[in-house]
């Protein structure tokens, strides 16, 4: 028997939420957890937003959230009562820690993460931090001096401890690692389908420019291009009339629940540059036009992009010097040199990490006494 299965009903408190780039790399450490200990309870502490309640009911943990609001970017109002309110979201993460009593508190990113890691700290809890983006959060910039280990997605200039911070890449769900190999190549015959991805709450901007391109697409390449777009709430009734006023074939969600599904069939897809879509286009092979949003906390995203665009597998444009003209050349660009497409796919592949949760978990157990389970220091 080894010390992971004597270890009886082991308790791990995963935390953050707010977005899809915070939830679910979340959500791929606490699957894996769950496969290498089978007797693992998780506690998900998130918060009360839809995208969070939408993607944790599916999903067999205890679910908990926090009453909590972020600092960065509120006007002076809003901070000072999210400051006076922060004690009291630190007692209630108190609260939930003593009676769910974890051996471990991992944070994600958001907001809703500070509260419960300096709880954690304050009741002897190891605990440690997965950034997703090159550059951190305020939440996790503020947590990476309380917690023990730091996991990074992509090499990161903020000052993090080297001591205890490890590049292992970013957690992409089990689904999506899954149908990353069973993806095949597409016969030459058949249309080259484009993924538009403007993150968990949709992109205004990148929507008008991909529907102003899809005018330029129709007229010059008729039935050769599908579309899969997320949408975003807001904006899915005028982007679906839209194609359908076009003749395109596309299929419109505000959200895809199944993106493994969304990124099985995809050729290309033209995103924004949150560290969690590159993450699982990156092991899924699939070459990217990024249009990284302007208004990213610390032009992040530009920062995410740029380094698969060095690496070869991907395209990057700001929004203000794009039109959908230029997108849709671009996209004929692409079109009309597969070879090219299918280069930048292939290296797109080499840049995922697809073992990032794994090793994460790896590194976790080490933290609460599991030596025997060795994790793999790539350093950093």
């Amino acid at each position: 028997m080894n010390a992971a299965s004597a270890m009886t009903q082991i308790r791990i408190i995963v935390t953050g939420g707010g977005t899809g780039g915070h939830l679910f790399p979340g959500i791929a450490v606490a699957k894996e957890l769950r496969h290498k200990i089978g007797d693992c309870q998780i506690m998900f502490i998130g918060t009360d937003r839809h995208i969070d309640r939408n993607s944790l009911d599916r999903e067999e943990f205890i679910v908990r959230s926090l009453r909590c609001s972020g600092l960065k970017g509120m006007g002076l109002g809003k901070r000072l009562r999210t400051g006076l309110r922060l004690p009291f979201a630190v007692l209630e993460a108190m609260k939930l820690i003593r009676d769910f009593k974890p051996q471990l508190v991992i944070g994600v990113g958001g907001y809703v993460t500070g509260p419960v890691l300096l709880a954690a700290r304050l009741l002897k809890i190891p605990s440690c931090i997965h950034e997703q983006n090159s550059v951190p959060g305020l939440a996790n910039r503020l947590s990476g001096r309380l917690v023990d280990k730091i996991f990074l997605s992509l090499p990161s200039s903020h000052g993090f401890p080297k001591h205890k911070s490890v590049l292992t890449g970013n957690p992409v769900r089990t689904e999506i690692l899954a149908a990353a190999l069973e993806r095949t190549e597409k016969r030459s015959t058949e249309p080259l389908t484009i993924v538009i991805l403007g993150g968990s709450q949709g992109a205004h901007r990148l929507n008008q420019l991909v529907l102003e391109a899809a005018e330029f697409l129709t007229a010059s390449s008729p039935n050769r291009l599908r579309f899969v777009h997320q949408t975003g709430i807001k904006d899915k009734e005028l982007v679906a009339q839209t194609y359908h006023r076009l003749g395109i074939d596309a299929v419109c969600e505000d959200f895809f629940p199944d993106m493994a599904g969304v990124y099985a069939k995809a050729d290309l897809a033209i995103s924004r540059a949150g560290a969690t879509t590159l993450a699982e286009l990156s092991v899924s092979g699939i070459p990217a036009i990024l249009v990284p949003y302007p208004y990213a906390a610390d032009n992040h995203q530009e920062l995410n992009g740029t380094y698969y665009v060095h690496g070869g597998g991907a395209l990057l444009y700001r929004e203000s010097e794009l039109n959908g003209n230029m997108l849709a050349q671009q996209v004929l660009s692409l079109l009309n040199n597969p070879e090219k497409l299918r280069t930048m796919g292939d290296t797109m592949k080499t840049l995922g990490k697809p073992e990032a949760s794994s090793e994460i978990v790896s590194h976790c157990l080490h933290l609460i006494g599991l030596p025997d389970i060795a994790p793999q220091h790539h350093g950093i």
